[in-house]
């Protein structure tokens, strides 16, 4: 059974009413086809109403959605001989994280990405996509064995944020992620980055240090949550927030892939189907291989010394200004 988000109830019960109709006319001597076809054309409509005018606030749900692709999905869609591989020869192995070697286009390379889990379970066993420590040393440790062995990397992104518990910080959390930043920086191969879903904190920035940074349509990358930041700025004196600051904060923050495309943050957006990547997960995967393949096509030919300049250039852009006088 399809899951909906609140703001696509009427499209719901428009749903609803067409299944409804196609059971009653399952066996049954009665036409209702017209019918039928002039209700899927209004919910079409109105799915594309909706769609093309979504909020800040409506793109983090979609981006959060229980039936949208998680990394071991796109990878089972986009790579062959995939072989996944654990741990961090320190520790023990996260599975919020997963990693290994696989082929894409004929293009071996190292694939990297949170995996958030599906059902009680394994949401569980995965700690919701939130790394600990382990999992970006695990990270880092394929990364080097890709730049060892002149393999380009493709990571993808989808997490809240690295888990903020206390055995997370003893081990060294903070460390951890910065260590993933300088070594990341200075990888001397090439490092492909897609946002599938979440993009949270620095638990996202300690797999996006890259060559090349792209998110899906409908997919979020932000410094901190809406509630986060909306519990921040508005919860005064035992005052709770709700939707509405969640909404002022999801527009304040320029958390959407056509906000930071404008920001110069990315450098493109790759399209979703209407509705969201859950509604055609095939489509988005063969946009994501192309993106790929064309990123990889420009980088490979680059010496390592050039990589690290470019992307070096690339990365102190970020954030700049200009002082007029």
């Amino acid at each position: 059974m399809a899951y909906y988000l609140d703001f696509e109830k009427p499209i719901e019960e428009l749903d609803t009413k067409i299944q409804e109709l196609k059971r009653l006319s399952d066996g049954q001597e009665i036409d209702i086809t017209s019918e039928i076809k002039k209700l899927e054309k209004k919910a079409k409509d109105l799915r594309s109403d909706i769609f093309s005018a979504l909020s800040p606030w409506q793109r983090t749900q979609i981006a959060r959605h229980p039936e949208r692709p998680y990394t071991l999905d796109y990878i089972g869609m986009i790579a062959t001989d995939f072989v996944e591989m654990h741990g961090d020869r320190r520790f023990g192995d996260d599975p919020a994280i997963v990693g290994g070697i696989g082929t894409i286009s004929g293009i071996s390379m190292v694939i990297i990405g949170h995996q958030k889990g599906r059902g009680t379970k394994e949401r569980i066993s995965r700690n919701f996509g939130q790394p600990n420590p382990e999992g970006y040393r695990k990270a880092l440790r394929l990364m080097k064995l890709a730049e060892r062995f002149k393999r380009p990397v493709l990571t993808l992104v989808d997490t809240p944020g690295a888990y903020p518990g206390v055995g997370a910080e003893e081990r060294g959390q903070a460390e951890a992620i910065a260590n993933n930043l300088m070594e990341m920086a200075r990888l001397k191969t090439p490092i492909v980055t897609i946002v599938i879903g979440e993009g949270g904190s620095g638990g996202a920035l300690g797999l996006s240090v890259s060559d090349r940074l792209y998110m899906l349509e409908n997919s979020i990358y932000s410094v901190i949550s809406p509630e986060g930041c909306a519990a921040i700025l508005w919860r005064r004196g035992g005052t709770e927030v709700g939707l509405a600051d969640y909404a002022k904060a999801a527009d304040a923050l320029k958390l959407t892939a056509p906000d930071l495309k404008a920001l110069k943050i990315i450098d493109d957006v790759i399209p979703e189907p209407l509705g969201g990547a859950h509604r055609d997960p095939e489509a988005v995967a063969k946009k994501m291989t192309e993106v790929i393949v064309k990123s990889l096509e420009a980088l490979r030919g680059k010496t390592p010394a050039k990589l690290l300049e470019e992307r070096y250039k690339k990365l102190k852009k970020i954030g700049s200004v200009s002082v007029v006088e």
